[in-house]
């Protein structure tokens, strides 16, 4: 009798073990469930100018969620700025990959890239305009947690949110890679947003400006993170930054050690300004 009964309670035991591992197993898969990225197109007109920019998620998760706006490098709104808002989306971020120039326009060499570019740089009223559109569009999808909203750049991009960010944009935080540095003054009163700066150690375009710029963020009391990646020139997280490098004879050049750095020093710095 003692010998069934145990029998019993092993068998019992038994199945209750594995039925709880495939209930474990089938919640492990539940949480890593593949992305299904969802692409939207959000157009709409600035003056004379058409903007078309590029929102992506993953719908197989529910409600809102932090939200990334992306700027593009001086070359225009390309393919690799569209690629970084579906990275964000895999991370489980609303992304919008901005349209700062309208028209369908694209920089497709130096000089028409610096054409396009120099008049934000010039005139940052110009890009603030721009980029407070597609801020107030992005906020429409029902998906976007307007309490937690931050930018990243690149190059150009990153140059415009530290400028956005000194004007007193009202985001979360700002993550800058290979980006200029100087630009709008700093105010106290008005940087607000946690600021990361992701900066190749032989960038040729930006050296000059580091000692100035962190003197800038210094004189008003400003915290940021700066960070410097070894041997990562300009343009470092780009893998078509060496074919246009040599092309164009420029020194940029794709890192993929600083690339991963930056990318994953951008996470870190997302959960604490997300929290």
């Amino acid at each position: 009798m003692r010998l069934q009964t145990l029998l019993s309670a092993c068998t019992f035991l038994t199945l209750y073990a594995c039925n709880n591992s495939a209930n474990e197993s089938s919640t492990n898969q539940a949480e890593t469930k593949t992305p299904k990225i969802k692409e939207e197109a959000v157009t709409y007109t600035i003056d004379t100018l058409n903007m078309n920019n590029y929102v992506v998620y993953d719908e197989n998760i529910e409600g809102k969620r932090p939200a990334v706006l992306v700027i593009h490098e001086w070359w225009g709104l390309n393919d690799y700025a569209k690629r970084r808002a579906r990275d964000l989306a895999g991370l489980g971020y609303i992304a919008m990959a901005v349209d700062m120039y309208g028209n369908g326009r694209m920089g497709n060499d130096p000089g028409a890239a610096q054409n396009l570019a120099m008049p934000y740089y010039q005139n940052p009223a110009m890009a603030k305009k721009v980029f407070d559109r597609a801020l107030e569009e992005f906020k429409k999808n029902p998906n976007v947690d307007q309490t937690k909203i931050a930018g990243i750049g690149y190059c150009f991009g990153g140059g415009m949110l530290l400028n956005l960010a000194r004007m007193g944009e009202p985001l979360n935080g700002v993550v800058s890679f290979h980006g200029s540095l100087l630009g709008t003054p700093a105010d106290k009163n008005l940087t607000k947003a946690e600021i990361l700066v992701c900066h190749g150690e032989k960038d040729d375009f930006v050296n000059a400006e580091v000692a100035p710029f962190k003197k800038q963020m210094d004189s008003i009391g400003k915290t940021y993170t700066f960070i410097t990646y070894p041997n990562a020139t300009h343009s470092f997280t780009n893998p078509d930054a060496t074919e246009m490098g040599k092309k164009f004879k420029m020194p940029i050049e794709y890192n993929a050690a600083a690339d991963s750095a930056s990318w994953n020093d951008m996470k870190v710095f997302f959960g604490k300004i997300f929290r």
